[in-house]
């Protein structure tokens, strides 16, 4: 696994900052808004956390979820090319529709929705800065009207001349924020971007709960790794890392809830403390 990056040399595309940048409801907006090409009502932000879990305690990774009147929007970066990212939206897809209709409700109550990731990569391999998908008759075109679009955009892109500047600038920062590059572009809207990633930076408070994290993945990563190694497959290192990484997620947003917040950090330095939590989570 590679050195823990300095926190104030992250680039966007580090999923912690992402999160913590897309709490604030005015870059969310400003962020949809360039990917989509359109303006947008008031945006909420309706999960202010980066780690949720549900009544069985599989930790599901929402770097944004938030909404206007009329859509859901679901936002991730995605990093590395696990080659699940249509199954992996599948499952966004379900998340959001079941925490938006109640039992009894009418499935014509359900909102549009719009899922979003942001890859470091490209994930289809075309070429393209932007891919959207909607749902079609396979026999005559035509939408199905489920009201479910999926983009998937990559800083990889090589079709500049059929995407708006402001797309390609957003991109760019989202892998080289700093004041260089925005000085370098000129774009009022990165601007604005970058103004609160500064200020994220400038966050102590922030920064030790990066270290931490980082230092809790460190230690799931290596352990994911020793057991795949032992099994003498790749996929088991794989397995192995995803699992001590969700159950990771799952212990400090159970610590945190448990008023524990204090504790996390002891997680990382005493490893008898750190498995004696996840025994008491049953993690």
């Amino acid at each position: 696994m590679a050195r823990t990056t300095k926190f104030q040399d992250l680039n966007l595309n580090n999923a912690f900052l992402f999160a913590a940048a897309m709490e604030d409801e005015e870059t969310c907006k400003l962020f949809i808004e360039t990917i989509l090409g359109e303006q947008l009502g008031n945006i909420t932000v309706k999960s202010e956390r980066m780690i949720m879990y549900n009544s069985d305690f599989r930790c599901v990774r929402l770097d944004v979820f938030s909404s206007e009147e009329a859509r859901d929007f679901n936002v991730e970066m995605q990093n590395e090319n696990e080659y699940n990212l249509p199954k992996r939206s599948r499952y966004h897809q379900a998340e959001m529709d079941l925490s938006s209709l109640k039992p009894g409700q009418d499935f014509n109550d359900l909102k549009p929705i719009v899922i979003i990731f942001i890859c470091t990569f490209d994930p289809f391999g075309d070429g393209l800065y932007r891919y959207t998908y909607e749902t079609t008759c396979v026999e005559t075109g035509k939408p199905l009207g489920d009201e479910v679009k999926k983009i998937f955009i990559s800083t990889k892109g090589k079709n500049r001349e059929q995407v708006p500047d402001s797309l390609v600038n957003l991109l760019n920062y989202v892998v080289d924020s700093t004041d260089k590059y925005v000085d370098s572009i000129k774009d009022s809207n990165v601007e604005k971007i970058h103004s609160r990633v500064k200020a994220l930076k400038k966050n102590r408070q922030l920064e030790e709960k990066y270290m931490t994290y980082e230092e809790l993945m460190k230690i799931e990563y290596s352990k994911g790794k020793r057991e795949g190694e032992k099994a003498g497959e790749r996929k088991g290192r794989e397995e192995g890392r995803e699992e001590g990484t969700n159950n990771i997620l799952c212990l400090i947003s159970r610590m945190t809830e448990d008023g524990l917040s204090a504790d996390i950090p002891c997680l990382s330095s005493d490893e008898n403390f750190l498995k004696e939590m996840l025994q008491k989570y049953q993690l």
